[in-house]
């Protein structure tokens, strides 16, 4: 089991989300712009917010691979801008957001969504839509846990890269949200931290 890395938002953004170490107490947190010098080899999983600057995470590629290639874990949230890896492509938002395009499909089982009802992702307080509104197309050879609406746009994949690593999208607003929920979201959080915890190495493709 390794420590997992959270990236705090850009200052000023994000101001409404959870304290996730309030709900995942073998996280770590440091300043968005700290990423630059902070040495990444004591953590298993880095795990960046929405609120990312896209453009200085780019900057960081190198230091970005040589960490995925240590079979380590990135878990990126939000919409891609500015394509900062090689397995990122830009943000295709859905044609429509009608309550049949923003409803949440489950694809693939994963930990980290286990005991998760998909209802509950697609309806927060009564309202669609705050889960995901798109897809960041994945790599060929992603496995695809979620889709939004009848297209089924992947809206949550997974990536094991040949190179080695492994790469957790989710096309929407951060999973960090859902922290201390009363309904079976509230798992997501705990679980997608002892999944991240783990190393990749047996993990299937």
């Amino acid at each position: 089991m390794g420590i997992c890395l959270f990236l705090n938002p850009i200052k000023g953004a994000g101001d409404d989300l959870p304290n996730v170490g309030n709900h995942a107490p073998d996280i770590a947190q440091i300043d968005h712009y700290d990423l630059a010098d902070v040495d990444l080899a004591p953590y298993q999983a880095l795990m960046l917010p929405a609120h990312l600057d896209q453009r200085f995470f780019g900057t960081l590629s190198a230091k970005i691979y040589a960490f995925l290639d240590d079979d380590k874990t990135l878990v990126f949230n939000g919409h891609v801008a500015w394509p900062m890896l090689a397995e990122f492509n830009e943000f295709v938002p859905l044609a429509s957001q009608s309550l049949e395009n923003l409803i949440i499909h489950r694809e693939n089982d994963h930990p980290v969504f286990d005991g998760v009802l998909t209802d509950e992702l697609t309806f927060r307080r009564g309202v669609a839509g705050f889960y995901s509104r798109g897809c960041n197309p994945p790599p060929d050879g992603a496995t695809v846990l979620h889709s939004v609406g009848p297209d089924r746009l992947p809206c949550d994949w997974l990536y094991h890269r040949p190179e080695g690593g492994r790469i957790l999208m989710h096309a929407g607003n951060d999973l960090w949200m859902y922290a201390g929920s009363s309904d079976s979201t509230g798992r997501i959080v705990p679980q997608l931290c002892q999944w991240a915890s783990q190393t990749c190495q047996g993990e299937p493709s």
